[in-house]
């Protein structure tokens, strides 16, 4: 099983590094393929007064750091095709986030790299949409056909987060996973799914009690990995408070989940 996990973006060095300490039981799992997951840049804020990041040289400079001292592997989203070289620099996983998903020149600067790439599904499309940016990489990477298996060869992963449901909330249909499971190995984004995009006043909201639910159901329908976004007090993150597990939560979630995959 994929882990994909940690805060939602790089708020100091001293945070991520305290975040990186707890999640290194994940590392030590043989069951679980860990990556660390932190933004440098939230490009796609609602408002200008929200914070972004610290940047990409001093994100990257800091994932370097997590690399180096924990050895895990990381993931960080990408924006802008002029970002990707001197991001693949250091991440394991690029990341393209679901506002982006159709985005060709992005697509195909990360198929130009050697990383693994992990496209989320937009919240407008529906599951076999998102074949077409799958073959944008794969067609890069000199590969014609989407399958499962041509997919986990190239490295390639979509990631469900839910679909817009009516004005202000997402709802997750459990038959994406399925479908889009034909054609490409499937990591399930629990925290994300959860939100409601501006419910705060210029700020997304979200109800992370319903994370380990919609997780479960997820391990119950069969995916390749998980994705969560955690963090030691989510009441003070600076980004996606409201939608994130807190650390000391994350194990028991996990072991609910291995326990549904042991089931199957």
């Amino acid at each position: 099983m994929k882990l994909l996990a940690g805060p939602c973006v790089i708020e100091s060095e001293e945070n991520i590094f305290k975040i990186a300490k707890s999640l290194e039981k994940y590392q030590e799992d043989s069951t679980i393929d860990f990556y660390f997951k932190a933004s440098f840049d939230k490009a796609n804020r609602t408002s200008l007064e929200s914070f972004r990041g610290l940047g990409m040289d001093e994100g990257l400079r800091i994932l370097q750091k997590v690399k180096d001292d924990f050895g895990y592997k990381v993931v960080t989203d990408v924006h802008e095709s002029i970002q990707v070289a001197p991001v693949a620099e250091v991440v394991d996983m690029l990341q393209i986030p679901a506002f982006l998903c159709r985005q060709t020149d992005l697509l195909v600067a990360c198929a130009k790299t050697e990383r693994e790439i992990n496209i989320k599904k937009g919240q407008f499309l529906d599951a076999n949409a998102m074949q077409y940016p799958l073959l944008k990489v794969l067609q890069t990477r000199g590969c014609s056909q989407a399958t499962y298996e041509n997919s986990q060869k190239h490295g390639v992963y979509l990631c469900e987060r839910g679909n817009t449901f009516g004005y202000g909330n997402l709802v997750v249909d459990m038959r994406n996973l399925v479908l889009m499971r034909e054609f490409a190995p499937v990591i399930f984004d629990a925290t994300h799914s959860v939100q409601r995009p501006t419910a705060e006043n210029g700020k997304t909201g979200g109800d992370s009690s319903m994370v380990q639910y919609l997780a479960s159901a997820a391990a119950a329908v069969g995916v390749d990995g998980f994705f969560f976004e955690t963090h030691f007090d989510p009441s003070i993150a600076l980004s996606d408070g409201p939608n994130m597990i807190k650390l000391d939560e994350l194990d028991a979630l996990i072991t609910k989940i291995k326990k549904i995959q042991e089931i199957k």
